[in-house]
């Protein structure tokens, strides 16, 4: 599980976020949808242990993040908007390094399989990763949370550039993720994505959560004339069920 407690976050005299409460668990995939700066990103840093609260607390699997980060981390994966990957080496040497950097690396067999398995062609599996795609590279940090048989998946904007094609294969992956009763929280600026992906949904504006609400429980439609009338409107805090 993923929880924020009363979490906030100040640089100076800015409040990048504001007493955010959230619990992702498992089998659920969070979605946190604003404009930029409204405190997406700030919110999965202090998951990943990048930065400290201000005020509040970050668990994860109901270990605070702050004074357990070690431990924190064997039960997490992240994949960044952009992941940094060695392109002098191939997919399959690039799981097999991030992998073995938590001491539990997979033999060659297993590794080939963990990439075959997030749809990673067969004949891409030995190539160089600067010959990848986007989509190609985001499969490959699958994989790699797979290996590490992770419990919890942060995520900020994977699927911004991915083409439509690309963009539905990372759904499929995230699906079978969800299904496997893997915690989920991604920032993303795609409502269909959040709708269509999400269990969960949460509306940041100014650091703060301003609305949270259940994908199932409403429209595509609903959900972006929601989202405007958030991003036009003065900050306040009105969560939904």
């Amino acid at each position: 599980m993923l929880e924020a407690i009363n979490l906030s976050k100040t640089y100076g005299g800015h409040k990048a976020l504001t007493d955010i409460n959230l619990s992702v668990g498992p089998g659920e995939v969070y979605c946190l949808l604003g404009a930029n700066g409204a405190g997406k990103t700030t919110t999965i840093n202090l998951f990943m242990g990048f930065i400290k609260p201000s005020s509040g607390t970050v668990k994860i699997n109901e270990l605070d993040v702050t004074t357990q980060a070690s431990e924190t981390k064997k039960f997490l994966a992240y994949i960044p908007e952009n992941l940094n990957l060695y392109g002098n080496l191939s997919g399959l040497e690039n799981l097999q390094f991030f992998t073995g950097l938590g001491g539990d690396k997979p033999d060659r067999e297993l590794s080939e399989h963990l990439l075959l398995s997030v749809d990673l062609q067969t004949d891409a599996i030995h190539k160089r990763v600067s010959e990848y795609s986007k989509g190609m590279r985001q499969k490959v940090g699958i994989a790699i949370a797979k290996a590490k048989k992770a419990r919890n998946l942060l995520m900020d904007e994977p699927t911004s550039g991915l083409d439509p094609q690309a963009s539905n294969d990372f759904a499929q992956l995230l699906e079978n993720m969800r299904q496997k009763n893997v915690a989920i929280l991604m920032a993303t600026h795609d409502l269909f994505r959040a709708k269509e992906s999400g269990t969960h949904i949460g509306i940041m504006k100014e650091g703060k959560l301003i609305h949270e609400l259940k994908s199932d429980k409403i429209t595509l439609l609903e959900l972006e004339q929601l989202y405007l009338e958030t991003m036009k409107s003065e900050s306040h805090v009105e969560i939904s069920s």
